[in-house]
């Protein structure tokens, strides 16, 4: 049991290699992966709910405690992110599916990664976790509200058809998920360890998946859609950040937040694109690109932070000593 959990563990904190290493297998082999856009969203659907096995009672506290951080990183979540993918949509003037496809992204909730990352970046867990929790609890208003008014000047958008999927692939399997746990807490947390394997697996399927069905596409639109998610990614990083360092918050909750702001549920964007919008094939492809890509920078931005809080914790050790 504990080498699975090890396995666990290793798989969670490499998720963007795994990524890597299906995407380019599914891109040269589509056959193998190609039928599993057919299950996007019931692979989605399977990793909300294991994150909701996860959430427990004392989570739920952190919105009392810290409503300041909670809600200045969710505001941020759902204009940062939103408005940089509208502005960069026009300035790259891409077309109209690349285009929805870049909006998806921006405008749905933070994704469990976030929490991964902020940890290894030394952060604060507990708000970057009760981030996630309200970001997604509100998706189902949030996000398709938001789409409707970015992407209508490019495709016509159904407002009561997106809340819908929205809630059948998030808000209910989470809610599901929590529910499970408060009925069998014991027998949950006797597998805790082995949940994040569930999310990285369904995560890595659906990826997989997109790869493998737009592989041509990829060779003639790929590198410009990479541009654009890197831009949008890291200006969600850098905005996310100064946001939160103008809130003179502490090196911890600033970490958070700012990995929170740049780390979208791009999963949740390649269902929504798939069951909504299936007139727009390449609207998928922003959010498999930026579930690769925000994981590689995440990381990265993780290593920066470190540096930085060494560096600070030397020199007031240095300025004790004086």
């Amino acid at each position: 049991m504990e080498q699975v959990k090890k396995l666990c563990n290793f798989m969670s904190s490499n998720i963007a290699v795994f990524i890597i290493i299906f995407s380019v297998i599914a891109f040269f082999c589509p056959g193998g992966f190609a039928w599993a856009t057919n299950y996007t969203t019931i692979f989605l659907g399977v990793a909300m709910f294991g994150m909701g096995l996860t959430i427990r009672a004392e989570d739920f506290r952190i919105v009392f405690t810290r409503p300041k951080e909670l809600f200045a990183g969710c505001v941020l979540q759902y204009t940062v992110m939103p408005l940089t993918a509208f502005v960069l949509a026009k300035l790259f003037h891409l077309p109209a599916d690349l285009a929805l496809g870049v909006i998806l992204v921006g405008c749905c909730p933070g994704g469990t990664a976030s929490n991964v990352i902020t940890y290894v970046a030394g952060g604060d867990v507990p708000l970057s976790v009760g981030m996630t929790i309200v970001s997604t609890i509100a998706a189902p208003l949030c996000t398709p509200v938001l789409v409707y008014l970015l992407a209508g000047s490019w495709v016509s958008v159904s407002l009561v058809t997106m809340m819908m999927s929205v809630v059948k692939v998030v808000l209910v399997p989470v809610l599901a998920g929590i529910l499970i746990y408060r009925i069998f807490p014991k027998q949950i947390n006797a597998i805790r360890e082995l949940l994040p394997l569930v999310s990285v697996v369904a995560i890595v399927m659906i990826i997989s998946g997109i790869v493998a069905s737009n592989a041509e596409k990829i060779l003639t639109c790929g590198a410009l859609v990479m541009i654009v998610v890197a831009i949008h990614n890291v200006v969600g990083l850098l905005l996310g950040t100064g946001a939160a360092k103008a809130l003179k918050l502490d090196e911890k909750k600033v970490t958070a937040i700012g990995i929170e702001v740049g780390m979208q549920n791009s999963g949740l964007a390649i269902s929504l694109a798939t069951a909504n919008f299936a007139a727009n094939p390449l609207a998928t492809l922003p959010g498999a690109i930026f579930s690769v890509w925000h994981n590689i920078s995440g990381t990265i931005y993780a290593g920066i932070r470190n540096r930085r809080k060494s560096v600070n914790e030397n020199v007031n050790c240095e300025a004790a000593e004086l």
